[in-house]
């Protein structure tokens, strides 16, 4: 491991609103503020918004910057993606923002039931080979519904058109309400100040000339959650990750 990485993870180690759990450690003593994010951590009673696979933060800090009113938990495996939104919400000392190290498929481990109104998914691996990887698909949606309330919204931006539609299949075949929808966030006229925020691998699809997409919908209960039947056609390029063009 670098030097660089090594001073980051350091870093973190002193930072009050980063947490970083061993899944033994889960296993054995639990999570201690699950449940108790407002009363124990935030001291509030504001609705609590969580970002997953956040990666540097910029979204979770962005937010928090324009949504006093809120707070915002970002929550990444990758410590040293954390760091940077972690360092900044300490320098600009912005109470209402939080980081979790942890995988995503842990995250009942941390929240308790309704304890969380909203949840951003911002630009996943779409997955196009492994369903139950996929941040959309009926598998996640059953773990979203231990921890978000009634309801709640679940915001997707992504650039992949597969992600997209199977989000919009999904959606389709388990009748969530869809609030809104667009194939080319910059284009709609949609991109209000929150839609606007760029993460740092937003500006890097935008800068090779591929649209970003949205979809926000509600998340309502069912005993069962459905897979789409219908066949997508795999995105006709590869992610920066795997030899981008």
């Amino acid at each position: 491991m670098s030097k660089n990485k090594l001073r980051k993870f350091e870093d973190m180690n002193t930072y009050s609103h980063v947490f970083q759990y061993p899944f033994a450690v889960l296993q054995e003593k639990g999570f201690e503020l699950k449940g108790k994010w407002n009363e124990s951590f935030f001291g509030n009673s504001r609705p609590v918004v969580i970002e997953l696979g956040c990666g540097k933060g910029e979204y979770t800090v962005g937010l928090a910057k324009l949504f006093p009113e809120k707070n915002f938990i970002g929550i990444d495996i990758k410590g040293a993606r954390i760091w940077s939104g972690a360092t900044q919400a300490q320098r600009e000392n912005l109470k209402n923002v939080a980081f979790i190290r942890t995988h995503i498929e842990l995250i009942d481990c941390f929240f308790a039931s309704g304890e969380v109104s909203e949840i951003w998914l911002t630009f996943p691996d779409p997955q196009m080979r492994k369903v139950n990887k996929r941040m959309t698909s009926a598998r996640f949606m059953e773990l979203y519904s231990r921890i978000l309330k009634e309801n709640g919204e679940i915001h997707l931006k992504t650039d992949s058109n597969f992600m997209f539609t199977y989000t919009g299949e999904m959606v389709k075949a388990n009748h969530f309400p869809v609030s809104i929808r667009t194939d080319n966030l910059y284009e709609s006229h949609l991109a209000d100040e929150i839609l606007s925020i760029r993460t740092f691998y937003e500006q890097q699809w935008l800068d090779r000339g591929i649209s970003i997409k949205y979809i926000r919908f509600a998340l309502a209960a069912r005993e069962t959650y459905a897979e789409p039947e219908a066949e997508i056609e795999h995105d006709a390029y590869r992610s920066f990750r795997r030899n981008a063009k």
